[in-house]
């Protein structure tokens, strides 16, 4: 059955649009950062496992910023909270350039932490916000639909990097840079680091105009909100959602599912690489590819949710995607590049269709849900680590067995929705039967 419930009102759309453009921009932040990992193990000469520790400080920060963001939101308001991830996001970004100056690889995991940070913030906030801004039952179209632009940002990113960041790596290999005196080496490390914190730099002063614009306008929602820091009481909200089975599986989901996508779009350039030949550069063009192909899947699958249960089209997606993972480690050539491209398609709709339909329902614990949804993007932290081992022992080819594990516990969780539903239905179809027998009753008597 088509749903025809509107998404977005004529009071809404402003601050719809002004959300949508964060949307866009932590799309940009994270998809710059993905190749990162590979051109920071090119820099500093790391194993994948040391490099992958870009997406640890990255995905981390989610985690550790969720529940503070959640505070922020009960205290005084989600445009309060995306306000403050704004600006802590732009902080973080400003910072690599310091980083550049002083070329250590721990500082820029610091300022990526504090970028993500802030993010961490501007998430948890933005994607309730936007599920308020109107009809409950259209919550989770209209999610997907300002989470759609986040591939243009992801897109964005991509395109950064490719053409500011990797074509500027020294091609200078591992054992040619040990060969270097200390002022080469510190010359060529100085100027790729700068081509790094370029677009960092820019995408700062993005994020500062973003933040004037929403501080400028209206509110567009009534929202209730704690008078005091006493008033908040997260532990009670946290009780109940640790209750709450459908939730608690929904926040599992969303941990395997940003994994998977972690897993998936950071390694692509090495498995490029393996499977077809060529360099950072032409690694990055496949990159940029998925992302194309995840933009335009985004529109496809919102616009599919209005004949298709989102749960439903969440298993489906998840289980081919699974079939795509293991078809890449039996075939490292042009068609296990094709199936690696493929699964951005999958990945498209999968963020913001567990994030809706794990907040059903949730009525005042839906700030502290949506905290523990955007802590649950720690599996971008955690499970590259697992198959950056795997590349480092046994190659890039068979680590993506790690990603496939993930897609099959995701579309577990959409099975397990659409149970979940259909048991409502089935007793609610119960009750108002035993109700209609009771009038008939009634009048018979």
């Amino acid at each position: 059955m088509k749903n025809n419930a509107p998404l977005v009102s004529k009071d809404t759309l402003l601050p719809f649009i002004l959300l949508t453009i964060c949307f866009a921009a932590w799309g940009v932040a994270a998809n710059m950062t993905d190749p990162l990992v590979k051109v920071f193990s090119k820099i500093f000469t790391m194993s994948s496992l040391q490099s992958a520790l870009v997406q640890f400080a990255y995905y981390g920060a989610y985690f550790c910023l969720a529940i503070p963001a959640a505070f922020i939101n009960k205290r005084f308001s989600y445009k309060t909270g995306v306000l403050t991830g704004l600006g802590c996001a732009a902080a973080g970004a400003f910072l690599f350039y310091p980083a550049s100056q002083t070329m250590t690889y721990g500082f820029f995991l610091a300022a990526l932490f504090v970028l993500a940070g802030g993010l961490s913030i501007l998430e948890t906030s933005a994607n309730p916000y936007v599920m308020a801004m109107g009809s409950e039952k259209s919550a989770t179209r209209r999610l997907n639909l300002a989470q759609a632009f986040n591939p243009v940002g992801t897109n964005l990113g991509v395109f950064l990097a490719a053409t500011l960041i990797l074509p500027n790596l020294n091609q200078a290999s591992a054992e040619e840079r040990a060969a270097m005196s200390v002022g080469e080496l510190k010359s060529v490390i100085g100027a790729e680091l700068d081509a790094v914190m370029l677009p960092y730099v820019g995408m700062a002063c993005v994020l500062v105009l973003v933040w004037v614009a929403i501080a400028l306008i209206k509110a567009p929602i009534q929202e209730s909100v704690e008078t005091s820091v006493e008033d908040v009481k997260l532990g009670a909200s946290l009780k109940r959602l640790v209750a709450n089975k459908h939730y608690r599986f929904g926040v599992l989901a969303q941990f395997f599912n940003v994994g998977a996508q972690t897993c998936v779009w950071t390694f692509t350039i090495q498995y490029a690489m393996t499977a077809m030949g060529g360099n950072e550069v032409s690694g990055g063009e496949i990159l940029q590819y998925s992302m194309i192909v995840f933009l335009i899947s985004r529109f496809v699958m919102t616009w599919v949710m209005q004949y298709l249960y989102p749960a439903r089209l969440l298993m489906i997606m998840s289980l081919i995607a699974m079939a795509l993972c293991i078809f890449m480690t039996q075939s490292p050539n042009l068609a296990g590049v094709i199936a690696l491209v493929s699964i951005s398609a999958c990945l498209s709709l999968m963020f913001p269709t567990i994030y809706g339909i794990a907040l059903e329902g949730l009525g005042e614990d839906t700030k502290l849900g949506a905290a523990g949804l955007v802590m649950a993007i720690l599996g971008g932290a955690i499970l590259p680590l697992f198959q950056a081992a795997i590349i480092d022992s046994a190659g890039v080819v068979i680590s993506y067995v790690v990603p496939a594990i993930c897609f099959l516990l995701v579309g577990g969780y959409g099975y397990f929705d659409m149970r979940a539903k259909k048991g409502c239905v089935d007793n609610k179809s119960k009750v108002d039967a035993e109700a209609l027998k009771d009038m008939e009753m009634g009048i018979a008597k």
